[in-house]
């Protein structure tokens, strides 16, 4: 049930994004990659403002995936709209994988990480990244999107790639949290974000 949910979202968020102007909406949105880049530029500028917060931050707000997603739908959507939607779909599975990948392999295991136990005892960002990393590095439990048409599995596969993509950030952003990881630019797995255009202002 959860799965036909998904796929219906999935379905429904490219038929809306399809109403408009398919030029227009290509100019407006970002590439995958592009995308992920302005992503994580966000979450490191707000972790800075958090570690610089006076008296420290207990609360960990800045934490989220929804950026992820969206950069997942903007790559499915991206895809419809090519020449070759069902190989392109394909290949943006094999980029969320790849990625996916590339931020797990640069998270340390939660056992082999020597904490100051008088700053972080019972802090909730401890067995919290423990948590996510198992999350992050869990398997399925089976072929999630089978039994569907082929344009419908492209879709559900891509979608489930994200999913994996997001548990992996999120297992990245409480290790960035914990001062455990360098930051994704230095790492490689994202490049710096393209700087932001001035907007034109309104003819007086």
């Amino acid at each position: 049930m959860r799965l036909r949910v998904r796929t219906f979202l999935t379905a429904a968020f490219c038929a809306w994004v399809a109403t408009g102007s398919p030029a227009q909406e290509r100019d407006r949105l970002p590439d995958f990659a592009t995308c992920m880049d302005i992503e994580i530029a966000r979450f490191e500028r707000a972790l800075t403002w958090l570690h610089r917060r006076e008296g420290g931050a207990e609360e960990f707000s800045i934490a989220g995936v929804q950026g992820v997603y969206y950069c997942g739908s903007v790559g499915i959507v991206s895809c419809d709209r090519s020449e070759a939607p069902i190989p392109c779909q394909k290949q943006l599975v094999d980029r969320q994988d790849n990625l996916s990948v590339a931020v797990l392999n640069h998270l340390p295991k939660p056992d082999a990480v020597a904490f100051d136990t008088e700053a972080w005892n019972g802090h909730w960002a401890v067995p919290f990244y423990a948590r996510a990393f198992a999350l992050a590095r869990g398997t399925s439990a089976g072929p999630d999107c089978a039994g569907s048409t082929e344009v419908l599995q492209v879709w559900c596969e891509a979608r489930e790639a994200n999913t994996r993509l997001q548990n992996a950030v999120l297992a990245w952003e409480v290790a960035r949290y914990l001062d455990l990881v360098a930051p994704a630019v230095e790492i490689g797995w994202v490049n710096p974000p393209p700087p932001v255009r001035p907007r034109l202002r309104p003819e007086q």
